[in-house]
């Protein structure tokens, strides 16, 4: 019966044991949905600052040259226009109350960038952020001057500027981001790289607060590491949404085989990963599963997922939830193991940031003598998207316990080669406090040779970022994502968030 049923959904079977074929990785639909969610534009909101001593002229030119940017840099952008205000800039109380009019009238704003063309009023700028009311990362961008056009004609001061409108800003209270340059040639790459930069702290910012976390299942008991407070989240707008397994087994009952949801999450699973081998009723029962938390999630609103992986899963419902939660972290849902709420918060923020999935590893063990080497492993259920090759197997360490048949779901493979961020938070429950770490290093090819999900990671000064981890008690689980996301990350959590974060290698200020 299972048998008529996969093949049905589209699965090509052979055998008692099914044989899926990967003949594509997504359908059109999911192709496309994934597309929209990548490419889903961000609103900008600008503020071209200007100063009455200094050519207005700068400020006509400036905003016309950065609205044309940001839009062609995919970006929607909210600008005062040049009927609003002199040339749309910012500078008296009549301009700062009509911008931030505009501010509000468009929620949808993910950050605002100000830019100064020439000195710039701090006043204006400071006063136009501040009734505008919104809470949203702030980019401050000065323009730099050339040698040889410094005459009153063509002179900035916008170097002097910045300073100015930084420390207007300060005494407001209202947290800014700084480019990697005091003043920075809008024309050039690096800007735009700036651009980019911005708009990842702004995504991981607006998602994480108001996220909605879904934690399934109680936590493995040996793992007290696992243990974060739910207020310290709370307080900082992320709720923890908890579903416990005998419910989830309950709705699992009353799905039938035949159901259509059933049917199609079978042709999912099959299409996303090779299953030679693995038992048909397994895959029913992973497809069963898939349904239920794919309903949870739509019924609680839940951005991301941390599930009880292990023991409980394989003794009373026969496998893994493994490929169940590759599949949603490769989708960006990220879903963490060991019911790790932590976890999940720090691979959702390497996702935001690089939309691109990410996924949670062990910092498992040494790599030979290599100090600046590790392995970094699970058993497992990375998001494809992490490995040169995968395919579904068994979980080799609980198998001994429960038996190869009721630990079926693993994904397996070798982590492909490639730049890597790490990620990690923790609440620090005695301090009341949460915080975190990022830094950078690379999936090297080196092979590890061991089953599950692994690869060889290579951090500069590994040695001192593991003792780090452990003075400070850090769990052993670690975000990873295949991207360069540490600074946007860390300026999250620290500027935004509140979160103190060591940049393992980076600047220290």
């Amino acid at each position: 019966m299972l048998l008529h049923i996969l093949q049905d959904a589209g699965v090509e079977t052979s055998s008692r044991n099914v044989n899926v074929v990967l003949t594509m990785w997504l359908t059109d639909k999911e192709r496309l949905r994934m597309i929209e969610t990548l490419c889903e534009k961000q609103t900008i909101g600008l503020i071209v600052a200007n100063r009455g001593f200094f050519p207005d002229w700068l400020v006509r030119e400036g905003r016309i040259f950065m609205k044309a940017l940001l839009k062609r840099l995919g970006y929607n952008v909210i600008v005062l226009s040049d009927q609003a205000t002199k040339f749309g800039g910012v500078e008296t109380w009549e301009d700062a109350k009509k911008c931030a009019a505009l501010f509000k009238a468009h929620p949808e704003i993910s950050g605002v960038i100000v830019t100064l063309p020439n000195f710039g009023d701090e006043r204006g700028i400071a006063d136009a952020l501040r009734l505008a009311g919104i809470n949203v990362p702030i980019l401050m961008h000065a323009w730099s001057d050339v040698p040889g056009q410094m005459g009153i004609k063509f002179r900035r001061d916008s170097f002097c500027g910045k300073m100015s409108a930084c420390n207007a800003l300060v005494q407001y209270g209202i947290p800014f981001t700084l480019t990697r340059q005091h003043t920075m040639d809008p024309t050039t790459a690096e800007f735009e790289q700036e651009i980019a930069y911005f708009a990842a702290v702004c995504r991981v910012v607006n998602g994480l607060r108001g996220c909605r976390v879904g934690a399934l299942g109680a936590r493995p008991a040996a793992f007290t590491t696992v243990r974060y407070s739910e207020k310290l989240l709370q307080e900082a707008g992320i709720s923890v949404e908890t579903l416990d397994l005998s419910e989830v087994f309950g709705r699992i009952d009353k799905l039938t085989d035949t159901d259509g949801a059933v049917r199609k999450q079978l042709a999912a699973i099959g299409r996303y990963i090779p299953c030679t081998g693995v038992p048909a009723a397994a895959l029913m029962k992973m497809a069963k599963l898939a349904v239920v938390i794919d309903r949870w999630i739509a019924e609680a609103e839940l951005n991301i997922t941390a599930v009880q992986c292990w023991t409980s899963m394989e003794t009373y419902f026969g496998v893994v939830p493994c490929t169940v939660m590759s599949m949603l972290s490769q989708a960006l849902k990220s879903s963490a193991c060991e019911v790790d709420v932590m976890g999940a918060v720090a691979m959702h923020s390497l996702a935001l940031a690089s939309q691109t999935p990410s996924a949670l590893v062990d910092w498992n063990d040494n790599f030979g003598s290599d100090p600046d080497k590790c392995v970094v492993f699970h058993c497992s259920n990375l998001p494809r998207h992490c490995f040169s090759a995968c395919r579904m197997s068994f979980q080799e360490i609980i198998a001994g316990t429960v038996g190869e048949d009721n630990a079926q779901g693993t994904v397996v493979g070798r982590m492909k080669p490639g730049a890597v961020t790490v990620a990690r938070l923790s609440t620090f429950d005695n301090e009341g406090v949460i915080g975190g770490y990022v830094g950078e290093g690379r999936i090297t090819d080196d092979n590890p040779d061991t089953f599950g999900g692994a690869g060889v990671l290579q951090i500069a000064d590994l040695q001192e970022l593991l003792a780090y981890i452990c003075r400070n008690g850090f769990e052993h689980h670690v975000a990873l994502s295949y991207s360069d996301s540490a600074r946007a990350v860390r300026e999250a959590w620290t500027k935004y968030m509140k979160w103190p974060t060591r940049w393992h290698n980076g600047p220290k200020n």
